[in-house]
């Protein structure tokens, strides 16, 4: 992805809206991996809105850093559809 925390922002906001898989470092080798909603960005965190038949809270917010330093990895579900479809 992109490699400062402007450059992730802005890629971000064109991703407002659109469904997502959040892979999380949950501590203690441990990986969490959530689906929801990319709800709104903030000049330094952005907002998930998830599933709630998978988690029992509504939102979670990360750090554009914690995108940089690859604690979260994003996937957007068209991406992912392409992805399998193979029209890259």
């Amino acid at each position: 992805m992109a490699k400062t925390l402007v450059e992730i922002k802005q890629g971000l906001d064109g991703y407002v809206g659109k469904r997502l898989k959040i892979r999380a470092n949950g501590g203690r080798k441990k990986t969490v991996e959530r689906y929801g909603t990319l709800s709104e960005t903030y000049p330094s965190v952005f907002i998930v809105e998830l599933d709630q038949e998978e988690n029992s809270f509504e939102r979670v917010s990360y750090s554009y850093a914690d995108v940089l330093t690859e604690t979260v990895e994003l996937n957007f579900m068209d991406e992912l559809e392409k992805a399998v479809a193979g029209e890259q």
